[in-house]
């Protein structure tokens, strides 16, 4: 396991984890959403919020409702972005094109330096803007298993071949999956008063999944093996299988006490219990 100390260690700045949070600011919407044949998703509309702040320098980012046919609750992915004066590490980046959008409103809290980014699955709205935070200064991390599908991406569904990514959008530090140990993070950052856990998961949404625990908020970012925002996903093209979205919902329970705040990419923050109507369901469709 890496272990990296960025700079300063920020905790005497920003003192223990403060009472009160997470805070949600901007809930995700419910629908029900409907969209006109043809519809195309406007993306010179779509604004990208901090939607909830999961500690002082901990905060969620996400898209406008109503908008995305892909995500209509809240469009894109969401992000998350950890701050201070050891600079920024930002958890996925939403969509290439609201790229700019997210660097403002990243830019709406914090004048800090881009340094690490972790992209969590290979799906656009988590890794579309990576070549543009990539050269804002971010050395992006993932699964081996990502930069590969990354470099080999499967081909379209009409067969033709899938267009080959920007340089700038391969992560260039990966690790990977040990299925010996399974939760044991592969790298962990203590920067601007919080320590963050890269955790590579076993092929659940897609073969290249990675959650990301912040130990001090108690606050663990779950992509997207687990949706309450639709219906279960398991991206097979990527290697993904239902049989692993189940253990990776296992897995959560036991890395998660009763207290800690899950982050899906899609849907409403979670606790762990909020998992067991979800885990039944996947045990049905294997059925």
């Amino acid at each position: 396991m890496r272990k990296i100390v960025l700079f300063v260690l920020a905790a005497a700045a920003l003192g223990a984890q403060q009472a009160g949070y997470p805070i949600e600011i901007v809930p995700p919407g419910k629908g029900p959403f409907t969209f006109p044949a043809g519809y195309q998703t406007p993306w010179d509309k779509i604004q990208i919020m901090v939607t909830s702040k999961m500690s002082p320098n901990l905060f969620v980012l996400h898209g406008s409702e109503g908008l995305d046919p892909a995500h209509p609750d809240a469009s894109g992915g969401r992000a998350m972005a950890l701050f201070g004066p050891d600079g920024v590490l930002l958890v996925d980046t939403e969509n290439r094109q609201v790229a700019d959008k997210t660097l403002q409103t990243i830019r709406s809290f914090t004048n800090a330096p881009l340094r690490i980014l972790v992209n969590t699955h290979i799906h656009p709205d988590h890794t579309g803007a990576n070549a543009f935070f990539a050269k804002q200064g971010a050395l992006i991390f993932a699964q081996d298993d990502l930069r590969n599908e990354m470099l080999r991406p499967p081909p379209r569904p009409d067969g033709t071949p899938a267009p080959a990514p920007e340089v700038a959008a391969v992560p260039v530090v990966t690790y990977k999956y040990n299925a010996g140990a399974p939760g044991q993070p592969a790298v962990t950052f203590n920067m601007n008063g919080e320590t963050v856990d890269f955790i590579p998961m076993m092929p659940s949404h897609t073969a290249g999944d990675t959650i990301v625990r912040f130990r001090n908020a108690n606050v663990i970012y779950i992509e997207d093996f687990y949706r309450n925002f639709g219906y279960p996903f398991a991206d097979q093209n990527n290697g993904g299988s239902i049989k692993g979205m189940l253990d990776a919902v296992d897995l959560i329970e036991k890395l998660a006490d009763a207290k800690t705040t899950l982050v899906p990419g899609h849907g409403t923050l979670v606790k762990k219990q909020d998992l067991l109507a979800y885990r039944a369901m996947l045990v049905d469709m294997l059925a």
